[in-house]
């Protein structure tokens, strides 16, 4: 089916729908970089395009079967700002609403489906009143929805919880996709691993457990941040073992008992933190290699965690980005076997 890809970041919907057999008929992005990368990575020739989703007419896109979206998470992911979708940022959404309700009055053919990725929080935000109202401005414009949390650490050593929402157009009467097995659902198993605190290396306080702990298990680590360019996240491997062993926290914020998650360190014989936005600069996340040598993680890597080929990521270096750029858009990206995933899914619906 066709699909535009719309807030596309670096193509993350792109790839995994394309590997799944789906077509690209246009794309929309703001930041300068990743169109930078987005236009290296694909063959965008002849493809609609756009970079400011509020200046965009519903009545100007063109038909398709699909509609992709990640609408920025800042104001609902907990390391964000929290002001749900009344934010500057995760109020984008409601462009998709709009453009939608733009073509119903033009009279203009809508897309059989919608595929929304957001943070897990979007399930809570505001007591859940800001998923409520996802569901609800969806419904409004003729879609009944359903979804899933889904893990890339079913996929992929990355701990990254995401709910990704599927709007079916009333009118069409398709078949829901999430109640098929698939990957995910085989793999659930393994995303049950705990992680344990073991010790503290940092000698803690009356009023403090200390900012500095040992987490060793089979567990997975949390979700690496895109914001790690301000404080590097360490991270250990021990020869011959794939345990994880959390090394360190070089944050200073005394939430979550002193052990915030954007500071922890993990080791990579595990699974990796989420990557999120802030993964460039000095917040790189850091692991030290068998001889115990400290090193970040490469831009190559967090890219391999979100599922993109090493081709992709060469393109993407040789078109100018720097590391910082490709940190962050790692970081945002939306894990691509995910995707895949739902892709194929979506030929049966």
């Amino acid at each position: 089916m066709k699909f535009i890809d719309l807030f596309a970041g670096i193509g993350g919907f792109h790839a995994g729908l394309e590997k799944a057999g789906h077509t690209c008929v246009g794309w929309v992005e703001w930041d300068k970089f990743a169109r930078q990368s987005y236009q290296a990575i694909y063959d965008t020739d002849g493809l609609y395009t756009a970079t400011d989703i509020q200046k965009v007419k519903g009545v100007d896109l063109p038909d398709a079967d699909l509609w992709t979206f990640g609408s920025p998470c800042t104001d609902i992911s907990l390391a964000g700002r929290k002001e749900g979708l009344k934010g500057k940022h995760s109020s984008m959404f409601f462009e998709i609403i709009r453009c939608l309700e733009e073509r119903v009055q033009a009279q203009k053919e809508l897309p059989a489906f919608l595929l929304m990725e957001n943070v897990k929080a979007l399930l809570s935000s505001n007591g859940g009143w800001d998923f409520a109202r996802v569901l609800i401005e969806m419904d409004k414009v003729g879609y009944d929805c359903e979804w899933k949390v889904y893990n890339t650490a079913d996929y992929l050593p990355q701990n990254r919880e995401r709910v990704y929402i599927v709007g079916h157009l009333r009118k069409k009467n398709t078949a829901q996709i999430f109640s098929r097995p698939g990957q995910s659902s085989a793999a659930d198993r393994q995303s049950q691993r705990k992680i344990n605190i073991v010790g503290n290396v940092k000698k803690p306080t009356q009023t403090s457990r200390g900012d500095r702990y040992i987490v060793l298990g089979d567990g997975l680590a949390p979700t690496l941040l895109a914001t790690n360019y301000k404080a590097p996240l360490k991270i250990l491997i021990r020869k011959r073992t794939h345990k994880i062993v959390q090394i360190g926290n070089t944050s200073t914020s005394k939430s979550y008992g002193g052990n915030p998650t954007v500071g922890r360190t993990y080791s990579l014989g595990g699974i990796a933190p989420t990557l999120n936005t802030c993964n460039g600069g000095g917040r790189v996340p850091q692991i030290i290699t068998d001889d115990l040598a400290i090193r970040r993680l490469t831009p190559r890597e967090c890219w391999r965690l979100q599922g993109f080929s090493d081709d992709q990521f060469d393109r993407a270096k040789d078109a100018g980005l720097s590391d910082t750029q490709l940190y962050k858009q790692a970081g945002n990206a939306v894990s691509v076997p995910v995707v895949y995933d739902i892709g194929k899914r979506l030929h049966f619906a």
